[in-house]
């Protein structure tokens, strides 16, 4: 008798080539109406707070990390098994710790960055680049992310540490060859569990695409790294280039994460935040950045508004509520680890291909006290273990002593509203650094330039704008009897970015009024007749334009009229006594970012930067302080170069800043601060202000 080998019966069917009137099915093949319930997770702006912890004051700070978020994470893994976990940039940089690892002692190419350790712990499935990912230069970031960009004299030293996910960036190519320094996106398989139409489960494999893409603003900002090396596209263009690849290459999903905001103005290569404009490129859900906002409204009890930035932008294109962009589902998860994006897509398995189901679709920026508004979701103890090394070095090089001391505090809780404690030593710093530059200068147009007065700007850049710890506090407890020893950490709470290099602009005084108009838009408009509360600092997410100016012995003056719309607030803008007039000269000591045109103030664009220096502005002020030897409130502290246009209103008017700090701006005498209100729902004090002082 012949002895056959046993086949299943559907392939001893069609081994025999036997007809029959049911069709042969495949086992693994995917019913239609089959539902898959997929959450996307992000994290975005870490900026290398890992813990719960500012390096700044040397304190704990329960209200950021990375060690929190992954509590987030896993509650969020938990309520969907099926997800994918990915960053939308601005990792590396941000804190002390950022500035450790990458200039004081730079992480080697055996090691890996300590932000990346916890991001390989907790299994990310994907990230893309921000700008400051730029900030140390290419050859830094291309050892630790093990990436080898194709350029000239840019190289890593051998196979280095590094993300175990994929990085995607679609839009930052070489300035020769044209190709994206990273992969312009990643198709990543996930192996997921799907419901079919008769209630049975099956596992199923979702093919998900991730693109990246960075500001192009990062040429200016980084131009010192960047230029000649790369360059910049915009974000349409690259997404119309390889959205279409990759559905070709089988991406069942296609998700955007993009470091940049939203800005409904006309679409422009060269936009900032030209993420509104991605929705039309064929993208399923947008992640989006750089703007450290929350997008949609908080959903916990008790959430705060959404940004007024955000509030005026056309409701029938953005929806802040459900988190919708023109219908495309987008989640902006704040920064420093704050909350955790999730868009929870339900799809449905239609015509051979998975199709969103927009109905459906759920998106939350989910914070610490989501639970009840009440409640902070406690660390994840896995995490600080895993850089405790990197931790105690940066703590122990932020503590070593500067050789000044101070007789003061300088704070930024009130620097909106005249204090400039924390700005004035900026300025008298860079001040003192282009004086010396022009004296010393054998360039004979740099020397041209002695008889032409020096001015300086700089913004109180921790003064709000992430969330009510965030403010810049250097010495406290400062006084004359008991003077504080400054140490490495107080430069950097005073001049926040450490990758800033000094450079001075030519100016004319027309120029100078525009650009304090620019600033003096951080202020809403107060009606003086309104019995109602206003806000006089309604969003603090561009706190870094509120460029404050001063000039030696305070020659330069002005007054800001906020009952005047934006463009027509500064007044009495005086120098030395006098007016000035639209075409006297000033050289303004100040930023790369700024002069190259950061922030968009009229004519200010690079083509009137005449230094740019070598020297980074926070190792400016650290060198100042140190020449020094001891700063003093009367010196260096108490230089108050601008006021309110006095104003009584009929309602109150107040000032957002962190609670319980009344009795600083009474010891600094600003008497238009009155009084200490109760919390709003981002946990910022009410305070009084009397605009009649």
């Amino acid at each position: 008798m012949k002895k056959f080998a046993w086949l299943p019966p559907v392939a001893a069917i069609a081994l025999a080539g036997c007809s029959s009137s049911n069709p042969v099915v495949d086992p693994n093949a995917v019913p239609e109406g089959t539902i898959l319930k997929v959450a996307l997770l992000e994290t975005t702006d870490i900026h290398q707070n890992i813990l719960s912890y500012d390096y700044y004051g040397l304190k704990a700070d329960t209200s950021l990390g990375l060690e929190r978020t992954a509590t987030l994470i896993s509650g969020a893994r938990a309520e969907n098994p099926n997800n994918v976990l990915l960053d939308d940039g601005d990792v590396i940089q941000g804190t002390l710790l950022g500035d450790y690892q990458a200039l004081a002692a730079p992480v080697t190419c055996s090691g890996t960055l300590a932000v990346y350790k916890v991001m390989n712990a907790l299994k990310y499935d994907g990230a893309s680049m921000g700008n400051h990912e730029f900030n140390y230069g290419l050859n830094f970031l291309s050892q630790i992310t093990n990436t080898d960009f194709g350029l000239p004299d840019v190289s890593k030293a051998g196979t280095c540490g590094s993300p175990s996910f994929p990085l995607v960036l679609s839009n930052v190519v070489g300035a020769v060859n044209q190709k994206p320094i990273f992969n312009p996106y990643s198709i990543v398989g996930k192996q997921f569990t799907a419901t079919k139409p008769d209630g049975s489960s099956m596992s199923v494999k979702l093919n998900v695409g991730i693109i990246g893409f960075a500001p192009p603003q990062i040429m200016d900002w980084d131009q010192k790294y960047l230029a000649g090396k790369v360059m910049v596209n915009g974000l349409q263009e690259s997404a119309n280039k390889y959205i279409p690849e990759m559905r070709s290459k089988g991406a069942d999903l296609v998700v955007a994460l993009s470091h940049g905001g939203l800005d409904a103005s006309p679409y422009s290569p060269k936009m900032e935040n030209g993420s509104l404009y991605l929705t039309s490129t064929g993208i399923d859900a947008l992640m989006l950045g750089h703007s450290h906002l929350i997008f949609p409204k908080g959903k916990e009890v008790g959430a705060p508004a959404i940004d007024a930035s955000l509030a005026a932008l056309p409701t029938a294109q953005v929806d802040s509520v459900k988190g919708l962009v023109n219908g495309v589902p987008a989640v902006m998860a704040q920064s420093w680890g704050r909350r955790l994006g999730i868009i929870q897509l339900v799809l449905k398995y239609q015509g051979g291909k998975w199709v969103v189901q927009k109905d459906l679709t759920n998106v939350e920026a989910r914070g610490f006290k989501y639970k009840d508004g009440t409640t902070l979701v406690d660390a994840d103890a896995s995490i600080a273990p895993l850089v405790d090394t990197e931790h105690k070095a940066t703590i122990n090089y932020a503590t070593q002593p500067l050789g000044t001391t101070t007789d003061f505090q300088m704070s930024a809780y009130f620097s909106l509203v005249g204090d400039v404690t924390a700005i004035q030593i900026v300025n008298q710093a860079q001040i003192d650094y282009v004086k010396n530059f022009i004296a010393n200068s054998t360039d004979a147009t740099i020397a041209s330039y002695k008889s032409i007065p020096v001015i300086s700007c700089s913004a109180p850049f921790k003064a709000g704008r992430n969330g009510p710890t965030d403010f810049t506090d250097v010495a406290p407890n400062a006084t004359p009897a008991a003077p504080f020893g400054l140490q490495v950490r107080n430069p950097g709470d005073l001049y926040l970015y450490g990758n800033n290099n000094l450079q001075a602009v030519k100016i004319k005084g027309l120029d100078l009024k525009n650009w304090l108009e620019t600033a003096a838009k951080q202020f809403a408009q107060i009606d003086p007749t309104l019995t109602t509360e206003q806000d006089l600092v309604p969003s603090y997410s561009t706190i870094f334009n509120y460029d404050v100016f001063y000039a030696d012995n305070n020659a330069l003056k002005y007054q800001i009229d906020v009952t005047q719309a934006g463009g027509k607030r500064i007044v009495n803008l005086t120098y030395a006594g006098k007016a000035v007039a639209d075409t006297d000269d000033f050289i303004v000591a100040t930023n790369d970012y700024r002069a190259g045109g950061g922030g968009n103030f009229p004519g200010i664009d690079g083509s009137k930067t005449i230094i740019k220096s070598p020297d980074a502005n926070q190792a400016v002020v650290s060198d100042f302080l140190k020449k020094q030897g001891k700063v003093t409130s009367t010196g260096n502290g108490l230089g108050q170069s601008w006021s309110f246009v006095k104003v009584d209103t009929k309602g109150p008017v107040i000032l957002r800043s962190a609670p319980g700090k009344l009795t600083v701006a009474q010891n600094l005498g600003l008497s238009r601060v009155k009084a200490e209100g109760g919390l709003d729902a981002s946990g910022f004090a009410k305070y009084a202000i009397d605009l009649s002082k």
